[in-house]
């Protein structure tokens, strides 16, 4: 099973891939704006949130971006 699953690979891999979201009616940059402001909006909630110490303010934010994908970089460290 596992040559034929190598060979599946081998000629799947040279073939154009073609890949389709059919429920989604968005171009590229309208997702990512969306994605954007949905991240605009928690950060702000976050900076409004008067609970919260600086510390874990800058914390919660580096969450939303972390959710988004991205990270803290060398910044995030600690």
């Amino acid at each position: 099973m596992e040559l034929y699953k190598e060979l599946l690979a081998k000629v799947l891999s040279q073939e154009e891939v073609h890949i389709m979201f059919p429920h989604i009616h968005l171009n590229a940059k309208e997702i990512i704006e969306m994605e954007c402001y949905l991240a605009l909006q928690k950060i702000q909630a976050i900076i409004q949130n008067d609970d919260l110490s600086n510390f874990d303010c800058v914390e919660q934010i580096v969450r939303v971006f972390e959710m988004l994908g991205s990270d803290g970089g060398t910044r995030h460290d600690f």
